[in-house]
C-alpha cells in the first residue's frame, strides 16, 4: 500500500502538461468519491476519508480511475501490483509488436521467363517472411502505350503466388510504371515461428543422418576382424573329413 504525500499529479513544459500517473491515497483531493470495491463491486458514493479508511483496513490503495466523473470514481486496489501488470502488458505488447516492411521488387513488361522466375522467387521469400511487396513495372519507350501488358504481368505473378499471399493494392499506373502491392497471408511473428522450426527440424534431420553415419562406421569397424577370422578359419580347412 503506499500512501503518498500531498503533491502535483502531473509536469508542465511548454507545449502543455502531461499527466504522469493517477492520484492515489491523500493526492485525492475533492471531499467525496464514487466507490469501487476491489472485486469490481459497486459501494457507491462515500466521503473521502471514509474512503481512505476502507483502503487502510484492507491493506490496499485508493485509486482515482475515473477523475473526470462527479464526483470522481475510485477504486480500492493494491497500487503497485497494479503499475507492475501494467508494465508487463506493456512490454508484451512491445515484443509482439512487428514492423510492417514493404520489399520493392521491378519488373520489364517483356522479361524473358528466366528473369521472371528468379524475380517470383524473390517475391516467394519476401511472402514467406511475412513482409509485404511493392511490384513496379516500369516502362520505357513504346511500352508505355501498351499498359496491358504490365497488367498481364502483374496478374499472372499474384496468381503464381496465391497461396502465399493476396492482391493489397491492385495494380494502377504510376507515370510511367504500375505498382501493385502483395500482402502475405501470414504475420510477421507467424512467419518466424515456422521459419524457426523448419530450421529446428532441419538440424534435427542432420543430426539423425550423421548419427546413422557413424553408426553404419562403426558396425562396420566391428564386423570386419570378425569377417577375417572367419575367413581364415575356412582357408585352413580344406578337407571335409579332416575334423577341425
Amino acid at each position: 500500500m503506499q500512501f503518498l504525500p500531498w503533491g502535483p499529479t502531473t509536469t508542465h513544459t511548454t507545449g502543455g502538461h502531461i499527466s504522469t500517473e493517477l492520484r492515489i491515497n491523500e493526492r485525492i483531493r475533492v471531499p467525496e468519491v464514487r466507490l469501487v470495491g476491489p472485486n469490481g463491486e459497486t459501494v457507491g458514493i462515500v466521503p473521502t476519508d471514509q474512503a481512505l479508511k476502507l483502503a487502510q483496513e484492507a491493506d490496499l490503495d485508493l485509486v482515482e480511475i475515473a477523475p473526470q466523473g462527479r464526483p470522481p470514481v475510485c477504486k480500492l486496489m493494491d497500487y503497485g501490483k497494479f503499475k507492475y501488470e501494467n508494465a508487463q502488458k506493456a512490454r508484451e505488447a512491445r515484443r509482439n509488436q512487428t514492423n510492417v516492411i514493404i520489399k520493392e521488387m521491378k519488373l520489364r513488361p517483356k522479361i524473358d521467363a528466366h528473369d521472371y522466375e528468379t524475380k517470383k522467387g524473390h517475391v516467394v521469400r519476401f511472402l514467406k517472411a511475412g513482409d509485404k511487396v511493392k511490384i513496379t513495372i516500369m516502362f520505357r519507350g513504346r511500352e508505355q502505350h501498351r499498359p496491358e501488358l504490365g497488367f498481364r504481368l502483374l496478374q499472372k505473378l499474384a496468381e503464381d503466388v496465391t497461396e502465399l499471399g493476396f492482391i493489397e493494392s491492385s495494380p494502377k499506373q504510376d507515370g510511367r510504371n504500375m505498382i501493385m502491392v502483395l500482402g502475405p497471408h501470414k504475420k510477421k511473428a507467424d512467419a518466424k515461428i515456422d521459419a524457426a522450426a523448419a530450421k529446428e527440424e532441419k538440424m534435427a534431420e542432420r543430426a539423425a543422418m550423421v548419427a546413422a553415419e557413424d553408426a553404419e562406421r562403426e558396425a562396420a569397424h566391428a564386423a570386419g576382424p570378425v569377417a577375417a577370422k572367419k575367413e581364415r578359419g575356412r582357408s585352413e580347412n580344406l578337407d571335409d573329413d579332416i575334423e577341425a
